[in-house]
This record gives C-alpha cells, structure tokens and sequence, in this order.
C-alpha cells in the first residue's frame, strides 16, 4: 500500500514512523505547508516525495491511501477530496472543528472508506468489558484524562482547536459513548488555575482544567475530568463504570487492563495489542477489502462525539445544561 501523509508535526511524524516499520506499507509522500518539516519526515521513513500543497498530492503522487493529521480546521477540504476520489482515508481525530464540516466529510465517505483516529475504540478489553456489562445499563461513569502534552500553536486557540475539551477530552467522550451508548444532554465547568508547563502560563486562551457531565440516553451520568499538566507529573488515564451488578475499571495508557467484578465475579483482562497500531491495523484491512464498516470509528460516530464536545462547548459559555443535536448521520 503507498500511503500519503498530510500534516509532518508529531501525530504526523508517529504515523510515518509506524507506517514505515510495517512490511505492506510504504510511504510514498509528504505533504506539510513547512516543505522542510515535511522533508525530514520523508527522510526518516525511506524515499517520499515531499509536497507542499495537497492538492498537488493528490494529482501527482500514486497513493493507495491518505493519512491526515493537520489541524482540525483544515480537514474537510482535502479529506472531501481525497473521499470524492475514491482514496482510503485515515483521518486524525477529531472529524473536524465544526458540525457543518463535519457534515460534508460524513457525506463524502459513503462510498469510500474512512476511519477517524480515536485510537482507544481499539483497545482490546473493551471487548471484554461489554461481555461483563451485557444486559446491564450503565448508571454512573466517570473518566479522567490528566497529564502533559505536546503543545501546538492552534491547541493554544480555542477557537481554532478546541483546547482540552476537544483536542484532548473528545477521547474520553467518544470511548464513553462507546461504553455507555449516546449523549443527549451535557454540562460544563472549566477551572481559572494555571496546571500546564509555565512557558505555557499566558499563552492562548484555553483552560488548563475542564470538567464536563454526560447525560446518557439510558439513564446514567458520565463525568469526565481533564487536565493538562506539567509532564514532569504521572499522567492518569482511566475509565469506570458502575452498573446494577457491576463495578470495572479500565486502565488507559501506557498499561491497558480492565479490572473489577460483575455479577459477583471478579473480572480481569489485558490488552494484548496497542491501539494506536490496531487502529492502523483495521484501517488498512477495511481498504483493502472496501469494507468501509469493518474500521473502528466511522465518519458519522465521529461527527456524533464532535456534536457532544460542541454542545459541552456551549454548556462552559452558557452555564447551562445543553442539548445534544445536529450531528451528522450515514
């Protein structure tokens, strides 16, 4: 498979890296607006082309499949694109900044495949957790994704990236959807107190700490917390749920293992893969069998946990409880 790679920062970077190590895939080309940066991805994976507008991309290089990791802003030109030409896309999370392009992306992968990179639907246990809770409707869930991270010029705009809420909690929103079925209604807060690196303190205008409720469609409540810290600090990612005859707990990142009991056993499961590469792995499938189903996170499931991170964005402007509508549907 010859692969195409628009956007050479670092989830860019990590999917060149991964592509490259594979024995199917080779990268072919390198689209970045920084030629240079673009340059040094291509020499580290092998013999790419270096592009500098994805247009020319798309029309000069022999591509079986793209990969996009820009900036969420610019995903729905290229990926419409690349979708309305019949090319395999691999899309970074989230599906986009915005519902409205959100839409045309979900409309112009009904006849191609396409899978958003919310890595986490491809943790393993996630399978052994829904055995454990099968039959039985999630009351209480609550999620923490808290740690450093890599700090991106656009990130630091709400506006353009979505800060914490989207850029780093839609993984917590759409593994909860996942888990514990669809939003409807939502909450938000937001904290004043500076976490992040210092060199970070005045810059953009992003909060460091978001909290936000989920009302599921079931009955339960889903809390989410976020925070991004200094990465000096022990990152903690998890997940727990609590049914009528179930309490689990599923660890995230580095290590990935569900724990707890249900039904009065006790329950035990480690991933056997990582996801980031099993969610690469079932793309790549999915493409070359045509089977647009068989990837983890379509279009249209990601369009539904961009609308629940745009109704949370609306609960921290407002205040108060929002509604979850208008996301896009296959």
């Amino acid at each position: 498979m010859r692969a195409g790679i628009l956007g050479a920062g670092w989830i860019g970077r990590r999917h060149a890296e991964n592509l490259a190590s594979r024995a199917d895939v080779t990268v072919a080309a390198v689209c970045d607006l920084d030629v240079d940066r673009a340059g040094q991805v291509a020499a580290a994976v092998g013999d790419a082309r270096v592009f500098r507008n994805w247009r020319e991309m798309l029309d000069d290089a022999e591509l079986d499949a793209l990969w996009i990791c820009t900036p969420p802003l610019a995903h729905a030109d290229p990926a419409v694109e690349a979708l309305e030409g019949g090319l395999p896309l691999y899309l970074e999370k989230p599906i986009a900044r915005s519902q409205p392009d959100a839409a045309r992306i979900v409309a112009a992968a009904r006849g191609t495949v396409c899978a958003v990179g919310y890595q986490w639907r491809a943790v393993d246990v996630l399978a052994d957790l829904g055995a454990a809770l099968a039959g039985q409707t999630i009351g209480c869930l609550v999620g923490q994704s808290v740690g450093g991270t890599q700090s991106r010029p656009w990130f630091l705009n709400q506006a353009e990236g979505g800060g914490n809420l989207l850029e780093r909690g839609s993984h917590h929103i759409d593994l909860a959807r996942a888990v514990a079925g669809e939003v409807v209604a939502v909450q938000a807060a937001q904290s004043a107190v500076r976490l992040a690196p210092r060199e970070y303190a005045t810059a953009g205008d992003i909060a460091d700490a978001v909290t936000i409720l989920l009302h599921f469609s079931g009955g339960g409540l889903g809390t989410i917390v976020v925070a991004w810290t200094s990465g000096e600090l022990p990152g903690r990612y998890w997940l727990e749920v609590t049914a009528p005859d179930a309490a689990l707990r599923v660890d995230l990142d580095p290590e990935f293992r569900l724990s707890g009991v249900s039904r009065g056993s006790p329950v035990a499961a480690t991933s056997g893969h990582a996801p980031f590469e099993r969610s690469v792995d079932r793309f790549i499938a999915a493409a070359r069998q045509g089977a647009r189903a068989q990837v983890l996170c379509t279009p249209a499931d990601a369009a539904r946990t961009l609308a629940v991170a745009v109704a949370a964005e609306e609960a921290l402007r407002t205040g108060r409880t929002t509604s979850v509508s208008g996301s896009a549907e296959s």
